[in-house]
């Protein structure tokens, strides 16, 4: 079934390491060997053995249309025939801009990068220029990427400094960061106890990368609280909810307003972006209005803005496609739900729009820890008998999932249908 698969596994290993280049895709929190993809089409993928997949990843988000969407496929070719990069300002971006801009009250101004890594990293030295503080406040459990000030590992106290959590990150850095645990007040308020040199909170105002894990209002209130009062900067990373969660991610749905939103993956339809973005005010501090440096050769990459742009508009001009997917992604988790029941097997489940997320343990996990608690014997078990039933769902427990508007209900069903005989299978 898959005897390509793990013959390019075998062979990949020899040349990139672990054989992937992004750890989570080398299949180790969940059971056999990733499935090298040839090609997705709409909801699905398909793999070198000739497995066919319904697709809960599609790519990490940015899928919203599901694979090779033809409005999108057709400006990305058009856009690729003039030329793959220029270096150079393009009207593309600024379009781009104007259609993000248009979308947000707090949004003046956009900077294109990337990825969203660059996008995180570039807003939180933003941050510190603006402030002139040193300090970030970031949470257990979100994710930012893998720049050096955010690969932070918890200390011991109830509010401390972090310690690095990868070889090859400086303690001296990381002794800026200040982690705290998701949804926790008290803990905020520490930090704020402990220094006066804060620049920034960071948060995944959804989290998306221990699962799904939404922030609650009063924890996000507090957050905007205490940085107005300490001359912090407060910045939501939607790297992931942007345009996901809703039209305007989770600023769209949350009563928190942040000063400066990161974005990614959706706003380049499935093409390395990421973006970053705040008022005028703030914003004009960059270079070269300002002495704040940040560059890259790719940014606004003129096939990455074409295909963004037409993702932005399609979304804008379909006023029900939220509601829509929101629907499916219910329809699937509460099915899910209630086929793990019959089976006495404890699954907690919860949804933002088109992001999706659930959990094998008893009670709704709020933050990191409660999150560690869960059954990740049992998701590997699920997530390996539902691979081979033609159900392709992240591969980490951490991971969350999502819906795109090719889905149907009929496919929907049919993957409850297969839970359930999984369900059964690993009750025993």
């Amino acid at each position: 079934m898959f005897t390509k698969s793990i013959k390019a596994y075998k062979e990949a290993k020899e040349v990139i390491p672990g054989g992937v280049d992004s750890p989570v895709r080398a299949f180790g929190g969940v059971i056999g060997t990733p499935p090298f993809i040839t090609q997705g089409r709409g909801s699905y993928l398909i793999d070198v053995d000739g497995n066919k997949y319904l697709d809960f990843v599609q790519s990490w988000g940015p899928l919203i249309f599901g694979h090779c969407d033809k409005d999108i496929e057709k400006v990305v070719i058009k856009t690729a025939k003039k030329g793959l990069s220029f270096g150079a300002p393009t009207e593309l971006e600024t379009a781009l801009a104007n259609e993000i801009v248009d979308m947000f009250d707090n949004i003046d101004k956009v900077r294109f990068v990337s990825s969203g890594t660059e996008a995180v990293m570039s807003a939180i030295r933003l941050a510190r220029g603006v402030t002139g503080k040193n300090n970030i406040v970031k949470f257990e459990g979100c994710y930012h990427g893998h720049s050096d000030s955010l690969l932070v590992s918890a200390g011991s106290g109830m509010a401390t400094f972090g310690t690095p959590s990868s070889p090859g990150v400086p303690a001296d850095l990381i002794k800026h960061t200040l982690l705290c645990e998701y949804n926790n007040i008290k803990q905020l308020k520490n930090c704020f106890k402990e220094s006066s040199d804060i620049a920034c909170i960071i948060v995944e105002p959804i989290a998306g990368n221990m699962g799904l894990v939404p922030a609650s209002e009063e924890f996000l209130k507090e957050c905007r609280r205490l940085c107005d009062k300490n001359g912090a900067l407060f910045i939501f990373d939607e790297v992931m909810s942007g345009f996901r969660a809703s039209l305007k991610g989770a600023s769209g749905i949350v009563k928190t307003t942040p000063d400066i939103v990161t974005f990614g993956k959706v706003i380049g339809a499935g093409m390395p972006v990421g973006a970053f973005a705040s008022s005028k005010k703030i914003m004009n501090n960059l270079s070269p209005d300002g002495a704040i440096y940040q560059a890259g050769t790719l940014s606004g990459n003129p096939v990455a803005m074409a295909a963004g742009l037409k993702s932005l508009q399609k979304l804008k001009a379909d006023k029900d496609i939220y509601n829509r997917l929101n629907k499916r992604a219910v329809r699937l988790t509460q099915g899910m739900k209630k086929a793990a029941a019959k089976f006495n097997i404890p699954l907690q489940v919860d949804t933002r729009g088109s992001m999706f997320g659930f959990f094998f343990c008893e009670d709704v996990p709020t933050n990191m820890k409660e999150v560690g608690k869960c059954d990740f014997d049992r998701f590997a078990k699920f997530h390996n008998e539902m691979l081979r039933r033609g159900f392709y769902f992240a591969c980490s427990q951490y991971e969350t999932g999502f819906i795109c508007d090719t889905m149907t209900n009929k496919e929907i069903d049919s993957c409850i249908k297969a839970s359930k005989e999984v369900f059964e299978l690993i009750s025993k």
